[in-house]
């Protein structure tokens, strides 16, 4: 009896996954990161310019954060007293607390620490005021409608904080410039009626300027500000994502698309590259000015003021609003209030509260509930642009208000003149910027009107057979066409049509 031979079963045609694929499939099962990607990677972004100024935003904040860590690292946030003994000489034997002796030593003796320290305050300056040119931009356009109200409060309170957070960190060092800012706080603190006393007292632990405000505001600046920060960092980046992003009207683009290029890997290829160059122009910034020498400001003591002092230029206006504020005092039943500061640290936060609240006004002014993806050309809504430009120019007027004392001495004037000229600018310039920024908006619209009616200029005059001379016009294209004429005309705030 003869064996039959056993049959041997083919093996599997399926190729055998490699370990990278494995190692993706296990996270996949776990997090869904296909999923996210298939739908994400591929969304698609406009492409423009403006849009850029976000982008400056997250990477000065990206910045903040690393060269910030390599701070603390080396910064002693308390103020106990120390005597200074190090490469600066001019200060040696100096008493001094220990957090503007750290700091010292940080810029002196750590290598590279002037550098990441300068870099550090630069992004801070950078980081601002690419946030308040980017909310601009989405103000001038009213990408700030329905559905995207609540992420321009996000961004509104980025902003907020952010000048709250500069403050924080501009007073660490515990120099003289940073003191006289402090005593500016203290100030307003105690013009607040009834419990101006007591707040004093619970910010510095104690009768000014206290033992533990270097300390305190380290935890702010350090631990919960920037926490909170990249909370709504995050938050707002994924609304935007969930929003679908904004866009400026165009041949092809609706309230339900997006034209542009897609995240992967066109837009991320881009970020990446723009990241780099804020990185580095900061970088070549911090390494060629110089900003804050606090040595040689000296050491804070409370019998003594810089001359000169001004605060970073994002607090300026804050300043300006009590410069410029006659010094007003009225008593009531044993109580004096104090006017000239009181009256100027309530206007500092409503001027910012105004933008904040914007959004809302105008939808309950105009009436206008739709959802809207493409964006306003500013000539469009010339009662908006008027408004912004107001602000603008009324936030200006104050930051020149708030150096004063600058403006006066450079351009050999009397400080009198200077204060009065800009206590009369505050009510005039605004006003004027309303008008005329609207009536600019309103003649580019007839501009505009005429272009589509009767097209460019060429330049090539032609005589009718009647003797007639006339210039040659030409035409405009679709495109330009549908971008001069894509747009509907809602309810003004100030002009009502018929």
């Amino acid at each position: 009896m003869t064996a039959t031979p056993e049959t041997s079963t083919p093996a599997s045609s399926t190729p055998v996954a490699s370990r990278g694929e494995r190692v993706a499939d296990w996270f996949d099962g776990r997090l869904g990161i296909h999923t996210l990607g298939k739908q994400y990677l591929r969304k698609v972004f406009p492409d423009h310019w403006s849009f850029l100024l976000g982008e400056i935003c997250l990477y000065s904040f990206v910045v903040l954060i690393l060269t910030g860590i390599y701070l603390t690292l080396f910064f002693h946030p308390s103020m106990n007293e120390v005597t200074y003994h190090g490469s600066y000489v001019p200060l040696n034997g100096i008493r001094m607390s220990d957090a503007y002796a750290s700091t010292l030593h940080l810029s002196f003796d750590v290598r590279g620490g002037l550098l990441v320290r300068q870099l550090h305050h630069w992004a801070a300056l950078v980081f601002i005021a690419a946030m308040l040119t980017h909310m601009m931009r989405h103000f001038f356009t009213g990408s700030f409608r329905k559905p995207r109200e609540l992420n321009w409060l996000f961004g509104w309170t980025l902003l907020f904080l952010g000048l709250f957070e500069g403050l924080f960190g501009y007073s660490l060092p515990d120099d003289l410039l940073s003191g006289t800012g402090m005593r500016f706080v203290d100030g307003a603190l105690l013009s607040v009626p009834i419990v101006g006393t007591y707040l004093s007292m619970f910010l510095f632990g104690g009768e000014y300027p206290g033992h533990d405000i270097v300390s305190r505001f380290y935890s702010l600046h350090v631990l919960l500000i920037p926490g909170v920060m990249a909370a709504l960092v995050v938050v707002h980046v994924l609304l935007v994502v969930y929003h679908k992003h904004t866009q400026f009207a165009g041949p092809g683009r609706t309230e339900r698309n997006v034209v542009g290029a897609p995240f992967m890997p066109v837009y991320l290829a881009k970020a990446g590259g723009f990241f780099f160059l804020v990185f580095g122009a900061l970088t070549v910034l911090a390494a060629v000015a110089s900003i804050n020498p606090v040595w040689s400001y000296g050491p804070y003591r409370a019998d003594q003021v810089s001359t000169g002092a001004q605060p970073d230029w994002y607090l300026g206006f804050a300043e300006g609003l009590v410069r410029v504020m006659p010094g007003w005092e009225v008593t009531f039943w044993g109580h004096t209030l104090v006017l000239g500061v009181l009256i100027p640290i309530v206007v500092f936060p409503l001027l910012l509260v105004l933008i904040g609240v914007y959004p809302f006004l105008e939808s309950w002014r105009t009436g206008d509930k739709r959802e809207h993806h493409l964006l306003d050309r500013p000539r469009n809504r010339p009662t908006r642009t008027g408004i912004g430009v107001a602000w603008i120019s009324l936030y200006l007027i104050l930051l020149a208000g708030g150096g004063n004392d600058i403006v006066a001495t450079r351009l050999h004037l009397s400080i009198n003149t200077v204060t009065w000229a800009v206590r009369v600018a505050v009510f005039v310039v605004p006003a004027a910027a309303f008008v005329v920024t609207r009536r600019i908006c309103l003649g580019l619209q007839l501009r505009d009107a005429e272009l589509v009616l009767h097209g460019r200029e060429t330049g090539v005059i032609k005589r009718l057979p009647h003797g007639e001379y006339v210039e040659l016009h030409r035409p405009l294209d679709q495109a330009e066409l549908h971008t001069l004429t894509a747009h509907k005309r809602p309810r003004e705030l100030v002009e009502r049509e018929p």
